[in-house]
């Protein structure tokens, strides 16, 4: 992509409700714009993010042998009626009739539809267990959105489904699914923590948030340090190394400020290994084995032949609030730098250029070109400005590798830098193998 075609309307012109480093900095480098209040339009550069964000849920789900399916964005309240959440779950739901007079609603989860899905399908033991997953827009009238994407009425998220016919194949599921949240978040760049929570309006008695420390988290969070040091490369999926996942991670105090109870807190961990600060929730997962299966009457045939009621999970990733919580994890004096694995393009090619001299863009037409063919996405500024705006405007959009075509390169040698980094001179193909690696 030449810059110069990019929708890329960078501003500085912030509201004034843009108080916190995500949101100003989405604003200003052109990735969103509010649309009304807590919903906003995804442009290219924002959109471009949260798909590559998207590609690693689904990868990371599809690991554990959960299948993608894709559930509709509006629900007949019947089904919520049934559960007995219809009244209870309150003002969040956007509650809507269509021209029959037939009360709808605009999905905040999926719990009843999946088990409504489930229970219309599968009436045997023999096709458990089961995990379904959706990518699906969600809606909930916050009272107060806040926050640019973090806090918003209308949000991308992911959502899956574990059904089985015991609680302890359910346990296997739930660890597997606690598991792949903290592989999806490693490749994100992000270290996040799990942290024992309330189930809030989900239900359940077991439920983990997964939190990233960042100052401007509505989260308060309360740890021991040493939760930090856990290695993830050290399980895997074996229901056994899962277990003792669990475990390694239970042992250790570290909770939300909904759990926490001072007196455990020093009970539990020493003065000198006690945190205590905010964080951005990233990830939550629930169990809550029949509280929908038994009133949605969502029943298998077991071996003996009686009736038995599925024990359920549901996890929910946030993706397009993860634009934003990586951001906040990331920038660092006005400077953005995504991982490679979500940034809108893996380099930018930044000639120096003038009106009565063009061999600079040339060169870079050429080295665009040549990785082009190498399937490695390179966005290339061919805007005439001077030298400092375009490294400005380019700390702003965060792409992790810069190629800079200037006084210090050659016909087969330019100047290479990790953003924020110091540069060096190579040639093509050592800036692919670097690009590549």
């Amino acid at each position: 992509m030449f810059l110069s075609k990019l929708f890329l309307p960078i501003t500085k012109n912030l509201p004034s409700d843009a108080k916190i480093k995500s949101h100003q900095l989405m604003l200003r480098a052109g990735m969103i714009k509010q649309s009304s209040a807590g919903i906003y339009s995804w442009l290219p550069l924002g959109l471009k993010v949260m798909k590559k964000i998207e590609q690693v849920v689904r990868e990371e789900q599809n690991k554990i042998g959960a299948q993608e399916l894709l559930m509709p964005t509006i629900q007949s309240a019947d089904l919520w009626k049934e559960s007995g959440r219809y009244n209870d779950y309150g003002e969040e739901m956007l509650r809507i009739k269509d021209r029959q007079g037939r009360e709808m609603l605009y999905g905040p989860t999926n719990e009843e539809l999946i088990t409504d899905i489930f229970r219309s399908s599968i009436k045997s033991y023999k096709a458990l267990p089961q995990m379904l997953y959706h990518i699906q827009w969600k809606f909930r009238d916050e009272i107060r959105p806040r926050f640019g994407v973090m806090r918003c009425r209308e949000f991308f998220m992911k959502d899956a489904y574990s059904f089985d016919l015991n609680d302890t194949n359910a346990e296997i599921s739930y660890n597997k699914m606690f598991f792949s949240y903290l592989k999806t978040f490693k490749r994100l760049g992000l270290q996040a923590i799990p942290m024992s929570a309330d189930t809030g309006p989900i239900g359940g008695d077991l439920s983990h948030e997964f939190i990233i420390l960042a100052d401007t988290g509505e989260s308060k969070i309360y740890a021991d340090k040493n939760i930090f040091n856990i290695n993830i490369e050290n399980y895997d999926f074996e229901k056994e190394s899962l277990k003792k996942m669990r475990t390694d991670f239970s042992s250790l105090y570290a909770v939300t400020d909904e759990k926490f109870e001072k007196k455990n807190f020093d009970k539990e961990v020493l003065k000198k290994n006690q945190v205590m600060t905010k964080g951005i929730e990233v990830g939550h997962i629930f169990y809550f084995g029949d509280k929908y299966s038994e009133p949605l009457n969502c029943f298998v045939d077991n071996q003996d032949g009686k009736k038995n009621s599925i024990k359920m999970g549901s996890y929910g990733i946030g993706v397009s609030r993860l634009v934003g919580a990586i951001i906040e994890a990331k920038y660092e004096n006005e400077i953005m730098k995504w991982p490679k694995s979500v940034s809108p393009y893996d380099v930018v090619i930044i000639p120096s250029l003038s009106k009565n001299n063009k061999e600079n863009l040339t060169k870079s037409i050429k080295i665009y070109q040549y990785l082009k063919k190498q399937n490695i996405d390179v966005l290339l500024d061919d805007v005439d400005e001077s030298m400092s705006q375009k490294f400005k405007k380019h700390d702003l959009i965060g792409v992790p590798y810069q190629i800079i075509v200037g006084s210090k390169s050659t016909d087969t040698k330019f100047e290479f830098k990790e953003v924020n980094s110091a540069s060096s001179i190579l040639n093509l193909d050592e800036i692919k193998l670097k690009l590549k690696n």
